[in-house]
């Protein structure tokens, strides 16, 4: 660290030696919450054999060990100085390089995190459970990197390898053809899609052979997941791949399938014989209804009204306290990010986050039609216009809007673009030099240093799902403004940690950012309930524990009828 002041480097690797790591147990998991560092683990030549002399083995010098660990780390990270993503045989995602890289060191870690030991308790006894006899788990979601689901899974993986869970993660081939359809069906599931959007037997049936091409090349041949001798039970986790259910069926009768549904479904239209919500669904439930258990977000109104309640189990979507996105950033780290997003923007010629001469406001989210965006803009401009009139004496704050972007997502491109578009109108030219609109690369610790460093947060969303960036937000002491829209009303206590509002009361929004940003003694008693209001069930482990106890129970052959009931 003293090196990184004084020269003004940021250290983003350290290749640590098997020798090392065996003379010093739990170094990368030092470097990584200490100094924010990846310690990649490596095998380097500690002896070698002379070219000219047959003298035997001789010491290589510890100079040159170093010098071959760094060459070594170099190839684990791509050109955004981010560790590169790791996809092996039969397209499995395999977290932190195969093991390689160590974020983590043991179950004390994650214990750490809950301050008590009934957790860690639930979630080695679930382990038992699993391991006699073993059980084999396989989860299968579109998209290995900049999703939800991808973050959740990326860090699930990490935890059961620490427990000695055999648990796998499978992603398909990538077809842009296939995410724009499935893009769509999730944008008129929550009713925010184009009008005349359609899902018609041409875009089905190309689903369907995306899925089964998949299957037959990666996962139904001998050895695979889905095969005989495979996976024991089953999780798909998006809605992208519910044709996958009656494949297995067919090969695997005995294999247990469990189907996650992680948006809001608009039932209303849903139930509307001949609506394009309708017809998406009906071609989902036909796979779906197959399985053997269906998990929902805990909102009762995201559950279609076919679904037999008997199947349904509610979980939340979790985040890890232990990953890039919400440990703790030293003072140092903090400015080097906000220096790379600076130059970020200056290479697209984005207005620049003054951060710390100037407080920000932001809402860190996709940029996804349901995310609310034009409300967040208009609240902010109604926002700036109450603290010149009423505190002149207060610079109003900036506002930043940005977010990752998932691999099938195509709908990110056109938002970010109609964003800017709005931002050009004439209503918005005294607030638009102060607006930061951004899609960052997947790095996880730029969005840890401009959540870590914000004033304020809002999340407008329209529709929602159960959104975890609120909870990211509550952990790092951010009060939180956002609209009553699918689960968000289960993470926030309205008046304690944040405030609720309606979708679209924009006044509303304004009003309440306007008092967090003008009363000091407000702010700091919502920002200590909020460290303190967030529940383990939107932790990994709390999350790992509900998983662990569903496929412990299916794998012994049990019925598992949940009844619309919590599964914890």
């Amino acid at each position: 660290m003293l090196y990184s002041v004084q020269h003004n480097a940021k250290f983003v690797g350290a290749g640590v030696t098997l020798d090392l790591e065996r003379i010093c147990p739990g170094i990368c998991a030092c470097l990584w919450g200490e100094l924010d560092v990846v310690g990649v683990k490596l095998r380097v030549q500690t002896e070698a054999v002379g070219a000219f002399e047959d003298i035997g083995k001789v010491p290589v010098d510890v100079d040159q060990q170093a010098d071959s660990a760094a060459r070594k780390c170099v190839m684990y990270f791509g050109p955004n100085h981010n560790p590169a993503l790791a996809i092996a045989f039969r397209n499995r995602v395999v977290p932190d390089a195969q093991g390689a890289i160590r974020l983590v060191e043991g179950l004390g870690e994650y214990e750490a995190t809950y301050g008590y030991e009934l957790r860690g308790y639930k979630a080695g006894r679930t382990e038992g459970d699993l391991q006699r006899p073993p059980t084999k788990i396989a989860f299968f979601s579109a998209t290995p990197q900049g999703s939800g689901v991808a973050l959740m899974r990326h860090a699930l993986v990490r935890f059961c390898t620490e427990l000695g869970v055999n648990l796998e993660w499978y992603i398909p081939k990538p077809n842009p053809k296939a995410f724009r359809i499935t893009k769509t069906n999730h944008n008129i599931l929550q009713g925010v899609a184009d009008p005349e959007a359609r899902f018609d037997e041409d875009k089905q049936n190309l689903l369907n052979e995306w899925i089964g091409t998949n299957a037959k090349r990666y996962w139904l041949k001998s050895g695979g997941p889905l095969a005989p001798g495979g996976a024991d039970v089953i999780i798909i986790d998006d809605p992208q791949m519910p044709a996958l259910i009656p494949i297995i069926k067919k090969v695997r009768p005995e294999a247990k399938i469990i189907y996650r549904s992680h948006i809001e479904v608009r039932n209303d239209l849903v139930d509307r014989p001949g609506s394009p919500q309708e017809q998406v669904w009906r071609w989902m439930w036909n796979y779906i209804k197959q399985a053997d258990v269906f998990i929902s977000h805990p909102v009762d109104k995201f559950v279609p009204h076919d679904v037999p309640l008997a199947m349904v189990g509610l979980m939340p979507a979790c985040t890890d306290w232990l990953d890039g996105l919400n440990k703790p950033l030293p003072e140092w780290d903090l400015i080097f990010y906000h220096h790379d997003l600076r130059n970020s923007c200056n290479e697209l010629g984005m207005n620049q986050l003054l951060c710390p001469a100037r407080e920000y406001i932001t809402q860190i989210a996709g940029f996804d039609p349901s995310k609310g965006i034009p409300d967040v803009v208009e609240s902010y401009r109604k926002l700036c216009a109450r603290v010149v009139k009423d505190t002149p004496e207060k610079l109003p704050p900036q506002l930043l809007l940005c977010g990752h972007g998932a691999i099938d997502d195509p709908d990110a491109s056109i938002v970010f673009a109609e964003t800017m578009e709005l931002l050009a109108q004439p209503r918005y030219s005294a607030i638009a030099k102060d607006v930061v609109v951004m899609r960052i690369g997947p790095s996880d610790r730029v969005l840890n240093a401009l959540m870590t460093t914000a004033k304020l947060v809002v999340q407008l969303s329209l529709r929602e799902g159960f959104e975890v960036k609120v909870s990211e937000a509550l952990h790092h002491g951010k009060p939180v403004v956002a609209t009553r829209a699918g689960g968000i009303p289960l993470q926030i206590q309205h008046g304690k940690s944040g405030f609720l509002i309606d979708v679209g009361d924009t006044d509303a929004v304004a009003n309440h950012l306007f008092d967090l940003y003008t009363d000091d003694d407000l702010y700091a008693k919502m920002s200590d309930y909020a460290k303190a209001s967030v529940s383990d069930e939107v932790g990994t482990v709390g999350n790992a524990a509900c998983w662990l106890y569903l496929a412990a129970k299916l794998a012994r052959g049990q019925v598992l009828k949940p009844n619309a009931r919590w599964i914890n």
